[in-house]
């Protein structure tokens, strides 16, 4: 059996990326110059806003906040967003989501703690700047629902 030496091994996995590479700039290249892709971004961004405006009836993201269990879901699924966002290099979405996520937390200080150890310092520094933008919605939204936050038995 013949042994490939590192350098030829090296070779090969390099210039399968390149190919791999230049096969998805074409693809890209290929999308974006359908007649059609424009019409269809436009209508999927469209779509996707008037989803955000209509999904909660205090006119913004966060659920009623009186329902412990409506929000627990809501703390829960901003959380996995966020990291699946992160994981796939979507960093502004990401944080927003994290940011959605503890400004619902009744424990923003042990979940901040938690995030600080487990992301990225750039990342959490974002998340720290979004922070007040998210909790002034959030707050925005309890007003207009008199609704309250996840106690600390909530989020487990």
């Amino acid at each position: 059996m013949m042994e490939l030496s590192r350098t030829t091994l090296g070779i090969a996995v390099g210039l399968a990326g390149t190919l791999f590479l230049g096969y998805c700039v074409y693809f890209d290249q290929q999308r974006r110059k359908d007649p059609m892709f424009k019409k269809k971004l436009r209508e999927r961004r469209q779509k996707a806003q008037n989803g955000t405006s209509r999904g909660s009836n205090l006119g913004g993201p966060f659920p009623d906040m009186t329902d412990h269990e409506a929000m627990q879901r809501f703390f829960l699924q901003q959380i996995q967003l966020g990291e699946e966002l992160l994981a796939a290099g979507d960093l502004e979405a990401g944080v927003e989501h994290l940011g959605q996520a503890v400004a619902v937390c009744g424990q923003t200080q042990q979940l901040l703690s938690v995030l600080q150890q487990t992301i990225p310092a750039p990342i959490f520094h974002l998340l720290l700047k979004k922070l007040p933008e998210v909790s002034e919605r959030l707050h925005r939204s309890m007003r207009a629902g008199n609704g309250a936050v996840l106690q600390e038995d909530d989020v487990e």
